[in-house]
């Protein structure tokens, strides 16, 4: 009899079975969006367009999960809400319309890849932790799993934000073409952005202490790690002045 707790099991499985082949394939195909988009991935739509209908779910789906489900909603649960929150209303609501190019278009087929994948982590993390956990106790919120964690996702959260910030004033209103960042973390990787995303994610893990949360730690990894070498190797390619000394993605390491 198939339950829904044998459904969930095969969501947790497969997600770290596909994460490791997603890893190995950004490694040959570089994700046709942003700085890499080309021709030849079918239909389009307007980028901020896109980051709205792929982020938004992942926002509305942890709300209704979090409403519907059995556990107790005390301030653990509100916890962990307000975590996840913080980072998909911005990625969804108001990320896609700080974008300083409206002309830039992303394939439907990243969109609706997007989409999925928030769809199925949201109900792995989401159904986890408001009911099938049956619960966190307040107390969890003294643990020393959560506090840790907690710290490195807000840590990571800000890292984001900050480095989405230096991008979007490297350019002057109108302007499209790409610039060199400079300072803080930028003086040691190319990609503070996708570094703090990771963090948060790992923080996430931490702080819910559960295998969901794992998962997506290691699915972020997995998508973001290549993406960051990607840019690493587009940025050498385009600026002969570009420095040496930066790694791509994690600083001191690679």
């Amino acid at each position: 009899m198939i339950t829904e707790n044998s459904i969930y099991n095969g969501f947790i499985t497969a997600s770290f079975i596909v994460a490791a082949g997603v890893f190995i394939a950004l490694f040959f195909v570089n994700a046709p969006y942003g700085r890499h988009a080309r021709r030849g991935w079918g239909a389009t739509l307007p980028a901020w367009l896109g980051w709205l209908l792929m982020e938004a779910p992942a926002a509305l789906l942890f709300g209704l999960y979090f409403m519907i489900g059995s556990a107790p909603k005390n301030l653990a649960m509100v916890a962990f809400l307000a975590l996840w929150e913080a980072h998909y209303i911005h990625r969804g609501f108001i990320y896609p319309f700080s974008l300083s190019d409206s002309r830039k278009k992303m394939p439907l087929l990243v969109m609706f890849l997007a989409v999925f994948f928030n769809v199925g982590n949201t109900y792995v993390n989401g159904r986890y932790l408001f009911t099938l956990s049956g619960g966190y106790p307040n107390a969890w919120l003294l643990d020393p799993r959560f506090i840790v964690g907690a710290a490195i996702f807000i840590a990571g959260f800000i890292i984001n934000r900050w480095a989405d910030r230096v991008l979007r004033k490297l350019r002057r209103p109108g302007e499209t073409g790409y610039a060199i960042p400079q300072g803080g973390l930028y003086r040691w990787i190319s990609c503070p952005n996708y570094f703090g995303e990771m963090i948060e994610w790992v923080g996430w893990a931490i702080a819910t202490w559960s295998l969901p949360g794992l998962a997506f730690a290691v699915w972020t990894f997995a998508n973001l790690a290549p993406r960051a070498r990607a840019h690493h190797l587009w940025y050498h390619a385009q600026f002969a002045e570009y420095p040496r000394e930066r790694k791509a993605f994690i600083p001191g390491v690679w």
